[in-house]
């Protein structure tokens, strides 16, 4: 077990950074340290009023935000294991994650809360609203129905108020159990990985020491925080340092990230693949695909002109004074890769996963490798599952101090996951060097075995298709022994060009025979099927493959 302790890290933050703002909505309500510290103890009392024991599971669903953050915090300094909820899911599955995980509280949107039903959620004392922290629902009478009566009772506690002299959280073990974070929601797929104060605080510890930003820094928070990537980095770690972290309250897309970007200008960006991904395909490729750009980056002297053009609005686009922009929760095309090191632009690749809470690998940008994805962390080791690590792919196994203690409640799925030896399967394929950068080349169960026993990554050439500039996103699959692409065509570039929808079979057609020519043998796409509509996606925007098998 560490000795660094993530309650402490929040102690420590709130009275060092009493004054500092802390959590902000964007375009809406801020709280400083001090406001967040003493909201904290609000919930406290509630917990002890509601009964609510150390160990006691409490459940968290709603859409990203400053109250959110408020109560996980409350949660986990009081002694608690939060369970955080992806909105996305259904009504059904929410419940079924409630219940599943002996959730005895409940924080909640107004607009989430309408969807459940209460009687499916026999054992929740309480229901409380993300909006106000009042009283939604309880059966506990000894509870107040009112914001105001908290107040008051807040008063009688802390009769000369909270302040930053006196306040401290009751100390707990790296032992204790802080998080159940679940994958899925649905009855018979519940996966709810268990990880104890000492994951999370490896966790917040590397980042403490291996990545930039220091109190009064600011972010911007726009994964989901029900996810351990955004709870972790955007969150946790800036909220340990005295960051102020502004939260987008609604769907992220590209266009209300820069918005946000361009208005607070964060000190780090952390970003998935998809992303950047977009931003390359709309904004940078079409600009050099035509017109004087087209010419000058085929130069040598010259092209440097186009590159620090677009290394410019790239940094504009991010707010301009980021000390590095950190992509992970996929993997990142290695044509966009190859432009970001070509014009110098800072940014970091990791790679981890939510039985890590979640972080497995990273490397600041300056001692990025080419195609890794960042270096074993300090709190683990690492092995590849292969005669030749170095050279010879395998599923990457870890153990250490970040590494999940099981399932809950699923004992076959944490044998599965968890040998004797203590090493965590993670499903991905991979290698590592002398120095453990790891270098992942798959997902062991998408892999696919070619006619002669060769192993296809569909990632290689998934990789491909979605560069082609008709492509909006595509998945390769197995049918029958053959390898099929399936694409939902960029219909709006199509349009724009001039391309009659009956001629999009075509395309692909010619697609198809230019993928073969630069394909291995064993690797050729025998059909390219295009669908209507955008493939179901994962919160992390990762397509949800198993569907189109």
């Amino acid at each position: 077990m560490l000795k660094e302790n993530l309650v402490s890290y929040f102690e420590t933050s709130i009275k060092e950074n009493w004054d500092l703002p802390a959590l902000s909505d964007y375009k809406g309500a801020s709280y400083t340290y001090g406001e967040v510290g003493s909201q904290i103890k609000k919930l406290h009392l509630l917990f002890k009023l509601a009964g609510i024991k150390k160990g006691d599971k409490i459940s968290l669903v709603g859409k990203n935000s400053a109250n959110w953050c408020m109560a996980f915090l409350s949660t986990v300094t009081y002694g608690a294991v939060i369970v955080p909820i992806l909105p996305d899911f259904k009504p059904e599955d929410i419940m079924n994650i409630v219940n599943h995980s002996d959730s005895v509280f409940l924080f909640t949107s107004d607009t989430i809360n309408q969807t459940l039903d209460k009687k499916e959620m026999p054992a929740v004392k309480a229901s409380v609203s993300l909006e106000n922290f009042g009283i939604i629902q309880t059966s506990v009478s000894s509870l107040p129905s009112s914001t105001e009566e908290i107040e008051k009772l807040c008063q009688k506690e802390y009769p000369e108020g909270i302040n930053k002299q006196q306040y401290a959280f009751d100390p707990f073990p790296n032992e204790n159990l802080a998080v159940i974070n679940y994958t899925s929601g649905t009855t018979g797929f519940s996966k709810g990985v268990v990880l104890n104060l000492n994951s999370l605080s490896a966790n917040i510890r590397y980042a403490r020491e291996n990545m930039p930003l220091k109190s009064g820094d600011s972010i911007v928070s726009f994964l989901p925080l029900a996810h351990t990537y955004g709870c972790a980095f955007e969150f946790m770690f800036p909220f340990s340092l005295g960051c102020h972290i502004t939260f987008l309250t609604k769907t992220p897309s590209p266009q209300v990230i820069i918005e946000a970007f361009g208005v607070v200008k964060p000190h780090l960006v952390l970003a998935v693949p998809l992303i950047i991904e977009k931003i390359y395909k709309k904004q940078i490729l079409p600009a050099i695909s035509k017109g004087a750009a087209k010419t000058l980056i085929k130069l040598p002297l010259l092209n440097k002109l186009v590159y620090n053009k677009i290394k410019g609005s790239l940094t504009k686009a991010f707010g301009g004074r980021f000390h590095e922009v950190v992509i992970g929760g996929a993997a990142l095309n290695a044509e966009v890769e190859a432009l970001l090191a070509r014009i110098k632009f800072p940014f970091s690749m990791g790679y981890g996963m939510t039985e890590c809470g979640p972080l497995i690998s990273y490397a600041g940008w300056q001692f990025r490798k080419k195609h890794s994805a960042g270096k074993v962390v300090d709190t683990l080791e690492i092995t590849i599952d292969s005669d030749d690590p170095y050279n010879t792919v395998g599923e990457i196994l870890v153990r250490g101090e970040n590494v999940m203690l099981g399932y809950y409640k699923n004992e076959q799925a944490t044998a599965e996951a968890l040998d004797k030896d203590g090493w965590l399967h993670t499903g991905d394929l991979g290698i590592i060097d002398k120095e453990n950068y790891v270098f992942i080349k798959g997902r062991s169960k998408s892999m696919i075995l070619g006619p002669s026993g060769q192993n296809i990554y569909p990632e290689e050439i998934e990789e491909k298709i979605n560069n082609l500039i008709y492509v909006q996103e595509g998945i390769v699959v197995e049918r029958s022994g053959k390898i099929v692409a399936l694409v939902y065509p960029d219909f709006a570039a199509l349009e724009a060009d001039g391309v009659p929808k009956e001629e999009v079979g075509e395309k692909m057609e010619e697609y198809r025979r230019e993928l073969n020519a630069i394909l291995p043998g064993y690797m050729g796409i025998s059909k390219i099927e295009t669908v209507d509509t955008e493939f179901e996606k994962t919160p992390k925007k990762s397509i949800k493959k198993f569907l189109y098998h």
